[in-house]
């Protein structure tokens, strides 16, 4: 008989670590997943369109990304039928335990890896100890091996508890492309839901502290724009082309020079650019990769107006034609105070917790909001928590590794918080200010 997940945290986690794969890939992951929450028992398991419509997905990936994905996972003992669930990259399921009478709460964890190359140096613990990726330049280089285990941790023990309400977990996919947190928050799960908890190991916090809430995490909107234009050979008739390399150019310098906004905090990034195809031969397509971020939600929009506004005026500058497409993107929601409260209260009494901070910015963004902007649209409350942990390097680093006596830390710290909801003083929503007003582009 299967050891209880309590006994194996740093066993699965390790297992999860060994095999990473990317968002809309996480094949073998999901299967693992779905062969663990089957022993635990649940009162219902939905995997891959089961779980959500695959139609509100967010960066969805082209049909051949995932060959090479699937097989993999197919060699690593991935089960068939969670394959023919998953397929065309529909990955994640959702987990629920209906236990009559109570509160509804919710627990949302992300599985997707990164695309790191992880390191080989001894001094790094999963290679020196063997559970280094198995899998060439993708990486869990953000912990989500650890968040993972703590959902299915923090399932098991509400199950062996006497909890009474309905509790419903989210191993939500790609996360890294904030692809999957709108499905999920537009799926039947996420209604009803009366207390939802998100979490996150380390960010610069210590193993032993306790962050019970984020505050101000940025409003985010991913980007893909390509130029095309007329090529010409660039010694006999440059006259002739359309340099879509010169609309590039343009449109990075217009993208960095669009103006902040007077109502708060906004980021622009071009983070990836490729054009042309020889040197006498005027380019006649480009491609970039960039962002927006905001403050608040309608700081974000600002952003990205402004930036499809910048590269639409260097297109046309320079004659050519210009595709943007907003690939993904996430609001801005802000964990509430009494859950904050809550969760402060609870991880007080935790062994190995040594500082609770009921706040902190959390200056970067998630698409975890879609959840909690959903829960709190509805009536109810959202907290995103953070248990610390000692990484030796930061978060999507090639050395980025867990504190694993975190590992208890964060189970213990959740199901308190799960089963402990019923004392949560309602608020009235009315007096709530979510900070996100209408902030327009004049």
């Amino acid at each position: 008989m299967t050891r209880p997940v309590a006994e194996r945290l740093v066993e699965l986690r390790r297992g999860f670590h060994e095999h990473p794969e990317p968002g809309w890939r996480e094949y073998y992951t999901t299967s693992r997943l779905v062969e663990e929450i089957e022993r635990i028992g649940v009162d219902e398991l939905a995997v891959g369109r089961e779980a959500y419509d695959p139609d509100d997905r967010m960066a969805v990936l082209d049909d051949g990304a995932h060959d090479e994905w699937v097989e993999r996972a197919r060699e690593r003992g991935a089960r068939e039928d969670v394959l023919e669930a998953t397929a065309g990259g529909v990955t994640g399921c959702v987990a629920v335990l209906d236990r009559g009478e109570g509160p509804t709460v919710g627990l949302r964890v992300d599985i997707d890896g990164l695309f790191v190359e992880e390191s080989t140096d001894d001094d790094h613990e999963p290679a020196r100890e063997g559970f280094r990726s198995d899998t060439d330049g993708t990486m869990h280089a953000c912990g989500h091996d650890a968040h993972m285990t703590w959902g299915l941790a923090t399932l098991e023990a509400v199950k062996e508890s006497d909890f009474s309400g309905r509790f419903v977990v989210f191993f939500q996919p790609a996360e890294e492309i904030s692809g999957g947190g709108h499905p999920m928050a537009e799926s039947r799960f996420i209604e009803g839901i009366d207390h939802l908890f998100a979490v996150h190991v380390g960010l610069d916090h210590p193993t032993g502290r306790v962050v019970a809430g984020i505050e101000r995490p940025l409003a985010m909107a991913h980007v893909d724009a390509s130029f095309e234009g007329t090529s010409a050979h660039a010694g006999k008739s440059p006259e002739e082309g359309d340099n879509a390399m010169q609309a590039l150019g343009t449109a990075i310098s217009n993208a960095y020079g669009i103006p902040r906004h007077g109502d708060g905090m906004t980021r622009v990034n071009v983070g990836y650019a490729e054009a042309g195809s020889a040197s006498n031969v005027i380019a006649d397509r480009a491609r970039v990769e960039a962002e927006a971020r905001g403050e608040t939600t309608a700081l974000k929009e600002y952003a990205k107006s402004r930036l499809e506004r910048a590269f639409r005026g260097a297109a046309e500058s320079h004659g050519c034609e210009l595709e943007f497409d907003v690939v993904s993107e996430s609001p801005r929601a802000d964990s509430d105070p009494a859950l904050v409260e809550h969760v402060a209260s609870v991880a007080a009494g935790v062994d190995g917790v040594t500082e609770v901070v009921p706040t902190a910015d959390f200056g970067a963004s998630e698409d975890a909001a879609y959840l909690m902007e959903r829960v709190q649209e509805d009536g109810g409350l959202a907290t995103y928590l953070i248990v610390g942990t000692d990484h030796p390097t930061a978060h999507h680093t090639p050395t980025f590794d867990v504190d694993e006596d975190s590992l208890p830390i964060g189970v213990d710290v959740l199901t308190r918080a799960v089963l402990g909801v019923d004392g949560v003083a309602d608020v009235d929503r009315t007096d709530v200010d979510r900070v996100d007003g209408s902030t327009g582009d004049e």
